[in-house]
């Protein structure tokens, strides 16, 4: 019984690959995920310290980043590439709450085109950078990638544009 079980169980998988193949090779593309790969339920929105002042940051101290190519109602990190590297900050909740020393009014999300709520502070799409391996590494500033420059977000909603690096070993100016 226990072998049946396995073979219906890869026929399954074959028949489901079978299908996404089949989707492939119809000529359709895609240009971004079906479903954004971060999910936060309750979001909250911290900061931490930076070389140039207090920036956003996740409670667990991953540093937060800004698109300039985005809008205050829409993100331009849609392609899988750039959701790889840059993952939205995604929230369940319309109303993600904020850490102590920022302002709750300058929170909000958007809807980003795989239906999926983005967090967004002073007009900014939030994300964070797969380079910044630890809580508290700023590895993505004044980065140009992926179509446009990210930037980190003082407390008061203002982009931060100076240059500069924190990694493990420390702190550098560009």
């Amino acid at each position: 019984m226990t072998r049946i079980r396995r073979h219906l169980a890869g026929a399954a998988a074959l028949a489901v690959s079978g299908l996404v193949l089949a989707a492939c090779s119809s000529g359709i593309t895609a240009s971004s995920f079906t479903v954004t790969p971060t999910t936060t339920r309750g979001v909250t929105v911290s900061s931490e310290r930076s070389p140039a002042g207090r920036i956003l940051a996740t409670p667990s101290g991953r540093t937060l980043y800004d698109f300039t190519p985005d809008t205050p109602t829409s993100s331009a990190c849609t392609t899988r590439l750039c959701v790889k590297l840059w993952p939205p900050l995604i929230t369940t909740t319309t109303t993600p709450a904020v850490g102590k020393g920022l302002d709750g009014s300058l929170v909000g999300t958007i809807r980003r085109p795989d239906g999926q709520l983005q967090v967004t502070y002073g007009g900014h799409p939030l994300y964070t950078w797969i380079g910044d391996t630890i809580p508290g590494m700023i590895t993505g500033q004044a980065l140009l990638n992926v179509g446009g420059y990210w930037y980190v977000i003082a407390p008061t909603g203002r982009q931060i544009t100076a240059q500069f690096r924190v990694t493990r070993t420390g702190i550098h100016r560009r």
